[in-house]
């Protein structure tokens, strides 16, 4: 060991003594104390133990509760520290939530947690208490005790009933639920945005092309939010109802353009369905862009928005939002139109709006199909059965009314009847491509409900039957004129117009031999025209009946003048008989007018000049020549022209669009009739 490791080792040793010096001292000076104190202990024992003698020994029984007390001491310690944190986010949800929902909805939820922590414990610190209290009053019956527990369990009692409160009118919870639904409103109110219809763009497609998407998937999320919230407290529904109703004022919005005032118009407003023909064409359009995009919309955003609560849920969501928007009154329109008096026109419209339907079919189905629209449903059915049936019943009656109409009086003016014209229009229109469907899938489904097959040959034999009764028609309908002549020219224009039908559907059905029939019928019946009418005024002119005189006489003889004078009478009356009548095809007209100008002018200049007349100079009403050969041939070409209207064009006989005469009238009264 050197040195100085020595010297280190008696200075620690030093420090060690003194230390153990200084703590020898403090020992001493403590037990000095403490036997002070044990002695004044043993002066007071004999005190303490005379007071003790009096103490009644039941009061030691306290020991017994001790466990009672210490387990409702840490409940209520718990319940003054929840209710604090209560008091703090009472102060908080006094906002509102539009400022920061997602902060709103966390309070609320710590709200909720820290009530039912509250109630909780409540209810564990009285389940103890109660315990003492029923121990102390049948123990120790000391008022004073027993009072301050029963003060402490109607405090306990209180606060256990705060959740309850909150939740009550006028309680916190409430309030915050309260402004939940207002928020809830707020988002729906001031982010919808209805449906800005396209009215240049022709196609329904497109015409709702600036639809926009309906709300954003942040407005979204945040109804979710609140729904599933409220969904909690019980209030679903009155999300739901505040929903369809904020929805369906926007749907109304939408539909508000489109100006839907005629729905609402009652089956005593009109007649029959050409009154209302102009809105069955709209209600086919608007009805076509109510289901899609705006019902389409709905039902989208309905499953997105509540998602969470399920089909049933939404479903009957959207069925409300579709009864408010009032889908009701386009179905009811429909069935209106379905019960109007029978009209001709009445089936063609029934099947506008079957195809409508049945375009509409699968996206109808799939957005009403669920039990919620049950209304809705019941009343689809009931439209299109009424469609169907009523389709039909006037398509079995047409050959019957046609045949009622063989009593009326044929036209005055040899032309085409309008019934004729409508009747070959109609079933034209019928046997079309736009039609012809429709009524074979009409037909279809009524033979069906009567537990029968369609057959293929239902159309075309009622189309046979209707074109037999229009030729019965006109058979006693030439039979009925009382100038034989006219009855020619009648036939000849209605065999003209059955024949031109070559190339039209109905054509192509009753096949070329018919259109060739009434080609050979037309020629011929024009043929007794001319020779019947023109033919006989002329034939006084001609060679036969002539009366010869020298041809340079230098004077004209009684009996030419008297023949002269008879040709004019004859030619006037024809003529002015003739001014009246019509033939309405452009075609045959000139072609008539080419003949007799051929066929008779010549025989006018030929006898003139045989008796010495000028042919084109010497006409005058005062002398015995009464028309020039050119004056002739103009009067006679311009025979036949139909009468115009004061538009300037011809009248036209394109009666399904527009019937407004009393013939297609009479064709209706007798569909009634029936």
């Amino acid at each position: 060991m050197t040195p100085v490791d020595g010297i280190d080792n008696l200075s620690a040793a030093r420090i060690v003594l003194k230390t153990s010096l200084e703590n020898s001292r403090a020992l001493a000076s403590a037990l000095d104390n403490t036997g002070q104190k044990l002695e004044g202990i043993k002066q007071r024992l004999p005190t303490v133990g005379a007071a003790v003698r009096h103490v009644p020994r039941k009061k030691c029984t306290f020991v017994a509760i001790r466990e009672h007390i210490d387990c409702a001491i840490g409940p209520a310690a718990a319940v003054l520290k929840v209710y604090d944190t209560i008091q703090e986010l009472q102060k908080s949800l006094l906002s509102h939530p539009c400022s920061d929902l997602s902060t709103y909805l966390l309070m609320v939820k710590q709200l909720e947690e820290s009530l039912k922590f509250l109630t909780d414990n409540c209810r564990l610190a009285i389940h103890w208490l109660e315990a003492v209290l029923e121990f102390l009053e049948n123990a120790v019956p000391n008022d004073l005790y027993i009072m301050k527990v029963k003060k402490s369990l109607s405090i306990l009692q209180e606060l256990q009933a705060t959740e309850k409160r909150a939740r009550l009118s006028g309680g916190v919870l409430c309030a915050a639920f309260d402004k939940l639904e207002i928020e809830f409103r707020r988002l729906l109110t001031e982010n919808c945005i209805h449906v800005v219809w396209d009215f240049v763009s022709s196609s329904i497609g497109d015409q709702a092309s600036t639809a926009p998407f309906p709300l954003q998937v942040a407005v979204v999320q945040k109804l979710r939010a609140i729904i599933g919230k409220l969904n909690a407290d019980n209030r679903l529904e009155k999300c739901i109802s505040t929903y369809a109703e904020i929805r369906s004022l926007n749907t109304k919005r939408s539909f508000q353009a489109l100006d839907l005032n005629y729905l609402d118009l009652s089956i005593s407003e009109f007649g029959d369905v050409q009154d209302v023909e102009c809105y069955i064409d709209q209600w086919c359009k608007h009805f076509q862009l109510a289901i899609k995009p705006v019902f389409e919309i709905e039902y989208k955003l309905c499953s997105d928005v509540f998602e969470k609560n399920g089909p049933d849920v939404w479903m009957d969501c959207f069925a409300k939002i579709a009864i408010q928007s009032g889908i009701l009154s386009f179905l009811h329109f429909g069935k209106k139109i379905t019960v109007c008096k029978n009209d001709p026109i009445k089936i063609l419209k029934l099947l506008d709006i079957f195809a409508i339907l049945e375009n509409l079919r699968v996206d109808f189905n799939r957005l009403f199909g669920g039990p919620a629209c049950i209304e809705i449903q019941t009343l689809t059915r009931d439209l299109i059965k009424g469609v169907v049936n009523g389709a039909c019943e006037v398509f079995w009656e047409l050959p019957i009314q046609v045949e009622l109409q063989r009593r009326s009086s044929p036209s005055l003016n040899g032309s085409v009847p309008r019934l004729v014209s409508f009747v070959t229009d109609y079933c034209n229109r019928l046997l079309g491509d736009d039609y012809k469907p429709l009524l074979t899938r009409v037909l279809t489904i009524q033979q069906s409900w009567k537990q029968d097959k369609y057959q293929e040959e239902l159309i075309t034999s009622q189309i046979y039957c209707i074109i037999k009764q229009i030729g019965l028609n006109l058979d006693a309908w030439s039979k009925a004129h009382y100038d034989f002549t006219l009855s020619y020219l009648f036939m000849m224009n209605n065999h003209c117009h059955l024949c031109s039908l070559k190339g039209t559907k109905l054509g192509d059905l009753m096949g070329e031999c018919w259109l060739k029939a009434h080609e050979q019928y037309r020629d011929y019946y024009m043929t007794l025209f001319l020779r019947e009418s023109w033919g006989k005024i002329f034939n006084l002119l001609s060679q036969e009946g002539r009366v010869l005189s020298s041809p340079t006489g230098g004077f004209v003889g009684d009996s030419v003048k008297k023949r002269l004078k008879s040709f004019n009478e004859e030619f006037d009356h024809m003529y002015q008989k003739q001014s009246n009548w019509v033939v309405p095809n452009e075609d045959l007209r000139l072609k008539m007018c080419k003949l007799v100008v051929q066929a008779f002018v010549p025989v006018h200049r030929s006898y003139l000049q045989n008796y010495g007349f000028q042919a084109e100079t010497d006409a005058s009403p005062g002398r015995h020549v009464k028309y020039t050969t050119q004056g002739l041939e103009t009067m006679l070409s311009s025979l036949f022209q139909p009468k115009l209207s004061k538009s300037g064009s011809t009248k036209q006989n394109r009666l399904i669009d527009k019937i407004k005469d009393i013939v297609t009238d009479n064709f209706r009264l007798t569909l009634l009739a029936t």
